[in-house]
Parts: C-alpha cells; sequence; structure tokens
C-alpha cells in the first residue's frame, strides 16, 4: 500500500506573503518522509469545509508547475481539476508542461466540477446536470488525450473543439500521463473511470469505498477494461495523536468538530482503519491533516507507514 499527502488548504495562520514557501516545505517534508504522492485542489477560493472563502488561495497548477521544479521523486496531481475552469486544449498544453518539468511524475487529476459559487464568482456556465457536467469531462479527456498524442489534433465535439493543434513538447510519460478522474458516481462518473481513467479517487467509509470499487469492477467488464489495470486510491483527512488523553486535548485545541471530513483517532485506531482500507482495496491511500496538524502527519509517516510497507 502506497501513501500520500493532499494539500487541501493553502493557508492556516500563514501570512499571505508565504504560502508558497508553506506548501514548498510541506512537499519536500512529504517527499523526504517516504510518501510516493502530494496533491493540490483546484479552487480558485477556499471551499466552505477546509476554510473561509477569503483566505489566500493560489491557483492550482501555478503551484503544481513550481513543486514539480523543486521536487524530485513524489508524484504530482491536481485533486481534481474541474473540466470548465480552462479550455481543455489549454489544459493540455499546461499538463504537457508539468510533465516535463518534474520528468515525467504528472498525474493529470480532472472531474465534472461542482462548486457553483465559485463558478459564478469567476463567470463560468454552471450546467445545472451532473449528466451534462460528466459529458462534458468525457469530451475533455479524449480531446487532451489527442492532443498528448497526435502531431496535430482536430477535434469536433459537441462541447469542444480545436482545429489543426499543435502541441509540443509532448508529456515525457508515454503513451501520456495517467489520468485520475475523481469521484464516486456510481452510474456515470465511474463509467467514465472505466472508459478512460488509469485511476479513479473516491471517499468514504472502508465499506463505502469497497461498494465502489465492486461498481467499478462491473463497469469495467461492461466496457471490457481490465480492472486491474485502475489504480484504485481513496482521500481522507487525520487528526492522529499517541493515546486517548492527548487526542482529546488535540481536538479541543484545534476545534474539531463532531463530526467532519474525515478521522480522528490514536495510532492504533488509525492503523486498524487504515487496514480495513487496505482490505476494501485502495492501493493509494491520500491523506491530510486537519488544519495542517503537523503531528498527525508525524505520526502516520514514522508510526503507521512502515507497517504496511510491506
Amino acid at each position: 500500500m502506497k501513501f500520500g499527502i493532499h494539500n487541501p488548504s493553502w493557508q492556516f495562520g500563514t501570512d499571505p506573503a508565504g504560502i508558497f514557501d508553506a506548501v514548498k516545505a510541506k512537499a519536500l517534508w512529504t517527499e523526504e518522509h517516504g510518501f510516493t504522492w502530494f496533491s493540490v485542489m483546484d479552487h480558485l477560493i477556499q471551499i466552505a469545509n477546509v476554510g473561509a472563502p477569503e483566505e489566500p488561495f493560489m491557483e492550482g497548477w501555478t503551484i503544481l508547475a513550481a513543486l514539480a521544479a523543486v521536487t524530485k521523486r513524489i508524484r504530482l496531481a491536481t485533486l481534481v481539476s474541474s473540466v470548465h475552469y480552462r479550455n481543455p486544449a489549454l489544459l493540455a498544453k499546461m499538463a504537457a508542461g508539468v510533465d516535463q518539468i518534474s520528468h515525467g511524475r504528472l498525474t493529470f487529476g480532472i472531474g465534472a466540477g461542482w462548486f457553483e459559487a465559485e463558478y459564478r464568482q469567476y463567470g463560468w456556465e454552471f450546467p445545472p446536470k451532473p449528466a451534462v457536467r460528466i459529458r462534458q469531462m468525457e469530451e475533455a479527456v479524449r480531446l487532451v488525450v489527442s492532443m498528448w498524442s497526435e502531431k496535430r489534433t482536430t477535434f469536433q465535439g459537441k462541447y469542444f473543439h480545436v482545429q489543426d493543434a499543435i502541441l509540443e513538447p509532448k508529456p515525457v510519460q508515454k503513451p501520456h500521463p495517467p489520468i485520475m478522474i475523481g469521484g464516486g458516481g456510481e452510474q456515470l462518473t465511474l463509467r467514465a473511470v472505466a472508459r478512460f481513467a488509469d485511476a479513479c479517487n473516491v471517499g468514504g467509509t472502508p465499506d463505502m469505498v469497497r461498494h465502489k470499487f465492486e461498481v467499478l469492477r462491473r463497469h469495467c467488464e461492461a466496457e471490457r477494461r481490465n480492472y486491474d489495470e485502475i489504480e484504485r486510491t481513496n482521500v481522507i483527512s487525520f487528526v492522529l495523536a499517541r493515546d486517548e488523553a492527548r487526542l482529546a486535548a488535540k481536538r479541543s485545541r484545534l476545534a474539531v468538530p463532531d463530526q467532519f471530513y474525515g478521522f480522528a483517532g490514536t495510532v492504533p485506531q488509525v492503523t486498524d482503519l487504515i487496514g480495513r482500507y487496505k482490505e476494501a482495496g485502495v492501493q493509494l491511500l491520500i491523506s491530510s491533516a486537519y488544519k495542517n496538524d503537523t503531528e498527525t502527519l508525524e505520526l502516520l509517516a514514522a508510526d503507521i507507514m512502515p507497517g504496511f510497507a510491506k
């Protein structure tokens, strides 16, 4: 089982001028402590369940390009980019550049989009029907792969088109950077994973994740796709402490709500939980620490990950 770090918030109590330095330090620490993955959010404003909308927040692909130049081993990704935030031909060009800068360490994370308030702030059209957004994502992936693969691309889709378009230099990775589609929608999103993706990313409890993977397997069978070709990943936030007393103190200090998108526990409890994710089929566990709690990540790296190294 592999482990990664997701950076869900650019800033908790950090001076705006130091946001990138903080993210850079976190990515370098991630690389030095046995993690294989570092991802960033691709939003333009902070999302409600992570922080306040007015918090300083840097654009994801700008950060990714900068990290590509200063890291050496970890795989880099957005988790995930909305199909609507950039013309997909431009996004293909940006992604090829990051893959070049990183010498082939990009995973191309993409999704159908959901944050309507952000769309409205930035003047993007928000298709209200999820099915439409998912079809747009599928078409965008086809266009991106064509741009990465063909000498010139002419593409006439329902939503996107290019004419005799050149993308040079191509990505380093062949046939192209792995494509991760984020989301767990059982009818359409996981079907899109079976059709187009090299990796999926889902959330939820181990039982929920196991169910999603079973649905994905059925879609793969219908699409005549090898299920084992798709890397199965899960993202979760942790609050971690050595014992119950320290956990209670940390929950109070960080004002951790009774219900949040993650899990608060001791080292043995989190070890057991991760074991259940592994049994459910997760191959890469992508973790974040609630409010960027440094001790949580240190305990994960030192006390938990070595037990899953086999």
